[in-house]
């Protein structure tokens, strides 16, 4: 079997991005992994580890950890079964369906189909791969920044990373990563979308928060409490953690202008990093002090995403512009 199930994604300079900031912007480009988004990293890694000799696997998803699970089953030659929230689009059943998952639909919010996940893994003897919250998903993600240190070169450390946050696994993942090359002084800006906050509200309150419900249109955001170990990270001096929130129209806003001017379609739940650098969020850091004035480079995990397609994207304009 192959080393790993993830590609080596690019490592792209944005002109456009950098003019905005004042300072250079490099871009992962996790939406060219063979599952769409970043998730095959963890995902794919804790299957190589936990699943080989299975009967098979059950994954709960908004989508993109479900197509992680379902091409790292393929791959292996074992089945899948994906249980998604009834606000997963239909294309994504689809495109799962012909990575020869079996899919069932449960509930409102991916809570529900973690639940019923857990039930099946338990009466079925499957081996569950949860979205986020595993130590073997946190250290397969981590690969996200070793390999982005290694096409920087020793000479380059960037200011800050931009990542988006749903349950927290790309999060840890990314603290891991810093600490795997020694770049543990660079702060992290974690953006959610409001109503999708489960992290942020956390934060605000100083202790785990759940969610009463997910008001945001970045359903793959939609965890309505972030994995512990996030949080703890949140609290720790290991790392600067910047918490930080925008809305539905500024990540559809910011996936917009990404689609015009990077020729990359991506889904709201990633929008919610980009709009950091295209709403102003950046320079009021600046400003307040949170972030240095005289930056250096940004990277931005751009975490790509299977729940989006030209029909998605103006549904999603035509729902908020009702608002």
């Amino acid at each position: 079997m192959a080393e790993h199930m993830h590609v080596n994604t690019p490592l792209l300079e944005s002109i456009a991005m950098s003019k905005r900031v004042g300072t250079t912007v490099y871009l992962k480009m996790e939406n060219s992994q063979p599952s769409g988004s970043f998730k095959i990293r963890g995902i794919g890694h804790l299957c190589q580890q936990l699943a080989p000799r299975s009967k098979g696997i059950v994954c709960s998803s908004g989508g993109n950890a479900g197509m992680a699970a379902a091409y790292a089953a393929r791959k292996m030659r074992v089945p899948a079964t994906v249980i998604l929230p009834s606000t997963t689009p239909q294309f994504v059943v689809q495109r799962l369906q012909e990575q020869g998952a079996t899919v069932k639909v449960v509930g409102k919010v991916w809570d529900d189909a973690h639940a019923e996940a857990l039930r099946i893994a338990e009466t079925e003897g499957l081996v569950y791969v949860p979205p986020f919250d595993h130590p073997l998903i946190w250290q397969g993600n981590a690969s996200v920044i070793t390999e982005a240190a290694r096409t920087l070169g020793p000479s380059v450390k960037p200011g800050a990373v931009l990542v988006s946050v749903g349950g927290g696994g790309l999060l840890c993942g990314v603290v891991q990563g810093l600490k795997d090359v020694g770049w543990v002084d660079v702060p992290i800006i974690a953006m959610e979308t409001v109503g999708a906050d489960c992290l942020n509200a956390s934060v605000k309150a100083g202790r785990m928060v759940t969610l009463d419900d997910i008001t945001s249109e970045a359903t793959c955001l939609g965890a309505k409490t972030a994995c512990r170990k996030a949080f703890e990270y949140t609290q720790s001096h290991e790392v600067t953690i910047i918490s930080e929130l925008v809305t539905d129209e500024q990540a559809l806003g910011a996936v917009e202008t990404f689609l015009d001017e990077e020729r990359v379609l991506v889904e709201l739940a990633c929008g919610a990093a980009l709009a950091a650098v295209y709403s102003g969020l950046v320079q009021r850091l600046q400003a307040e002090g949170r972030l240095p004035v005289h930056l250096g480079p940004l990277l931005v995990i751009v975490c790509g995403g299977s729940n989006i397609d030209m029909e998605e994207l103006s549904m999603l304009k035509h729902k908020l512009e009702a608002i």
